[in-house]
């Protein structure tokens, strides 16, 4: 077990923690930043998904007969949360530059805990459409705020393999949830008069709440407002006060608090940033919505012949590839010289592409349909890469890094608050033929926003690169000229 650990860790890290450009003390930063920060973040991503991805289980475990659920009922509930998703994002985002992230994040994860247990207790639909709401306020806490905490502690060829292993976590939420549903069903169904997937929601709770206190403890916010006990400035403590100035020169901006003015947001909209970026996660997300509206699950229900155990399991064998997809992804984006990370989308856009196929042709092998399933995965991949692609865009300024990371999420979620509803209904199971059409669309989109933010960005970059060799220039003519008049 041991080796294994170390093998996983020299597989992902070693190039940074054994780089010669890097010193010890660098080194040695690096190791602790990965544990303290990642191993949080992880754990309460996780928890996150586990949660999200609960409802679309239960659904098919019990729920859907014992409220009665009709029609789109559960595309319904998705949107609700959604909704809460939206609105709660701008205000939490604004809580991370007022309140120390080591305090909101647990407090947010607590309240969303909370809600999970009263979800275990609803007598009818409309309970959990409100639940939903008031839980989709509290998670929308997560995900950019997280990504925007990552960009300030790493640098670009640091940062794809760790917002890999965050996003990857909550696939193993995902994950977790449909193999925790199956052996709650087998094992718990009907114990206490409580059915099994109500059970589902009393053990995720019971997981999230040691996480949130774990968070309370160990998180280091950014390195320029930290404020944590092991951060000490004393050399007996965990981060010598070298080390912290070390954190905050690695990044310049080392998550420095910005206040946005009119001049920020001048800057902010007459770049192509912030419109570029916004608008490729705004499309690209929607690539996984085979996998985060559960479709398989939909599928393999609504065909027959399939036990709960199984139909709760099978979908996991999608999410495994999510999680591979990813973890690979992201060791190969950072390892390259130029960081690039377009290749991802595309890649995943040709995946997305062939399993819409294969299921809209339909008459093929049962075996063909699950590998079409398994193979949009891929698209999970391309969360990690776009919010390590944008943070590596936006690295020169702070304030316009925050605002494009939310933006990303929020528009992704504004089209996601209507996207399922159109065209991934539950009632279109086990076909999802409009849907398989929309996916095709969606992946032809992502390519040609993909080159325009590629071409956008290297544009920008020759610009740069043209000035600098300007002032270079002007600096040397007006050295010599002193030297002359001496």
């Amino acid at each position: 077990m041991k080796g294994l650990l170390h093998g996983t860790r020299d597989f992902f890290f070693k190039a940074d923690t054994e780089s010669k450009s890097k010193s010890k003390m660098e080194q040695r930063l690096l190791l602790k930043i990965d544990w303290f920060i990642l191993s949080y973040c992880c754990l309460m991503y996780f928890t996150n998904y586990l949660d999200r991805s609960n409802v679309s289980n239960a659904y098919v475990s019990g729920m859907k007969e014992e409220l009665n659920m009709q029609g789109t009922d559960l595309n319904k509930i998705n949107t609700i949360f959604t909704c809460g998703y939206i609105v709660g994002m701008i205000p939490n985002n604004l809580a991370l530059q007022r309140i120390a992230p080591r305090i909101w994040l647990p407090v947010m994860q607590i309240i969303w805990g909370l809600l999970t247990v009263c979800t275990s207790a609803v007598k009818n639909v409309q309970q959990i459409y409100a639940i939903r709401f008031l839980q989709g306020l509290a998670e929308s806490s997560t995900f950019v705020g997280v990504h925007y905490i990552l960009g300030s502690w790493y640098k670009p060829e640091e940062l794809g393999k760790r917002s890999g292993i965050f996003t990857s976590s909550g696939l193993v939420g995902t994950l977790f949830s449909g193999l925790l549903q199956a052996a709650v069903y087998k094992n718990l169904n009907g114990h206490g008069g409580r059915s099994g997937w109500r059970w589902l929601f009393i053990i995720d709770s019971v997981i999230t709440f040691p996480i949130a206190l774990y968070g309370f403890i160990v998180f280091p916010d950014t390195p320029a407002t930290t404020t944590a006990f092991y951060l000490s400035e004393e050399a007996s403590r965990s981060l010598t006060k070298p080390e912290i100035l070390l954190a905050q020169e690695r990044i310049k901006s080392g998550g420095k608090h910005m206040s946005l003015s009119w001049n920020g947001a001048k800057r902010i909209l007459t770049r192509w940033r912030w419109y570029g970026c916004s608008l490729l996660f705004a499309i690209s997300g929607e690539t996984e919505s085979f996998g985060s509206n559960n479709l398989m699950g939909q599928w393999l229900k609504a065909v027959g012949g399939y036990t709960i155990e199984q139909i709760d399991n099978y979908p996991s064998g999608l999410t495994a590839f999510g999680i591979a997809s990813t973890l690979i992804c992201c060791v190969v984006t950072d390892s390259t010289r130029s960081h690039s990370r377009w290749p991802v989308l595309a890649g995943f856009s040709v995946c997305c592409i062939t399993s819409s196929i294969f299921l809209l042709v339909w008459n093929i092998p049962t075996s063909l349909k699950f590998l079409a399933w398994y193979l949009s995965g891929a698209s999970y991949a391309g969360q990690a890469t776009t919010f390590a692609w944008a943070n590596q865009i936006c690295a020169d300024d702070d304030l316009e890094r925050g605002i494009v990371l939310a933006s990303m999420n929020m528009w992704n979620n504004v089209i996601n608050a209507w996207w399922p509803l159109v065209f991934y209904p539950a009632t279109d199971a086990p076909r999802f033929k409009k849907g398989m059409y929309a996916m095709i669309g969606v992946c032809i989109a992502t390519l040609v926003v993909t080159w325009a933010v590629w071409w956008l960005e290297k544009r920008e970059k020759r610009i740069a690169d043209v000035r600098e060799k300007q002032q270079t220039d002007i600096g040397g003519m007006e050295v010599r000229d002193e030297k002359c008049r001496e």
